[in-house]
């Protein structure tokens, strides 16, 4: 079960994606950030409200919190690269940022996560994914490569800090601080760089009424990462979500651009392969 969701994740992920690219369009990258965690801190403040879940929680470690405030920076990073380079790339190279983070996290443990060493015997399926993530980048437009590189980084970061809070309360609460410092986090910065963007007393409904829903899907991806990240491992847990992202992600951009793109098809095989080959090892020496 925890595999199929991981999956699912990702294919909320690159609808996410998607959908708040088109919202940076329409307000700005900054704007679009504060109404993105706004959307996402109501739905889930609606939803521990309907639990009757207590909201504040003592003796918990100040740093469990920053998973928002860090998330902040994933989601202003992928609108930054949206439109400059394919929704495959920004989902490829942020499937390196994490697969890096991942590594790091299981080989050392960090942040009270399990161990889970690195075997040589993986090299050749890590060749493989490699080989694959670099086949979907077409374009190097350096800024939008960088940042989403770093946003994968965030992503691991952000999700562990998340299911670590979630463990010392509940997955609807720790999501609802997500958002919540998120919102708090997303408003300074609009404040601090959001000059010349959409203020609230320019702000105008748009008639596209789902370009709003990347914050409710924000927090389905949020609430399932808090069940599933301390389940399976944090470098598969990275490579299953990016299945699922990489072949929407390829459906994405075959709407947007109106092609289909074998080379991201292609790198999303070799993914999978790759995947594939370390599970089997893995699966070996059980």
């Amino acid at each position: 079960m925890f595999y199929f969701l991981s999956l699912l994740m990702g294919i909320l992920i690159s609808v996410m994606v998607a959908i708040n690219g088109g919202l940076t369009v329409e307000y700005g990258i900054f704007s679009a950030t504060v109404i993105i965690h706004l959307v996402g801190l109501i739905i889930i403040t609606i939803v521990v409200r309907y639990k009757k879940e207590r909201f504040f929680i003592r003796k918990i470690p100040w740093y469990l919190y920053l998973g928002g405030a860090i998330g902040v920076f994933t989601t202003m990073a992928n609108n930054i690269a949206f439109g400059r380079i394919s929704v495959s790339a920004i989902l490829a190279l942020g499937l390196l940022g994490q697969s890096v983070t991942g590594l790091i996290i299981d080989q050392f443990g960090i942040m009270g996560m399990p161990k889970h060493p690195f075997s040589k015997d993986k090299l050749i399926g890590l060749t493989i994914i490699l080989a694959g993530i670099v086949s979907m980048i077409s374009s190097l437009e350096i800024l939008a490569v960088v940042v989403s590189f770093l946003a994968g980084l965030s992503i691991v970061i952000s999700r562990t800090l998340n299911a670590k809070l979630a463990d010392a309360s509940s997955e609807s609460v720790s999501t609802f601080y997500n958002y919540f410092v998120g919102f708090t986090v997303a408003i300074f910065v609009f404040l601090l760089l959001g000059h010349g963007e959409v203020t609230l007393a320019e702000f105008a409904i748009s008639p596209r009424w789902y370009i709003y829903l990347g914050g409710a899907l924000g927090v389905t991806v949020v609430f399932l990462s808090n069940v599933v990240v301390a389940k399976i491992s944090a470098f598969y847990l990275t490579l299953l979500i990016f299945i699922g992202q990489v072949f929407s992600g390829v459906l994405i951009d075959a709407i947007i651009s109106q092609a289909i793109t074998t080379r991201n098809i292609i790198g999303g095989i070799l993914v999978a392969i790759g995947l594939s080959i370390n599970l089997i090892f893995d699966h070996t020496k059980l």
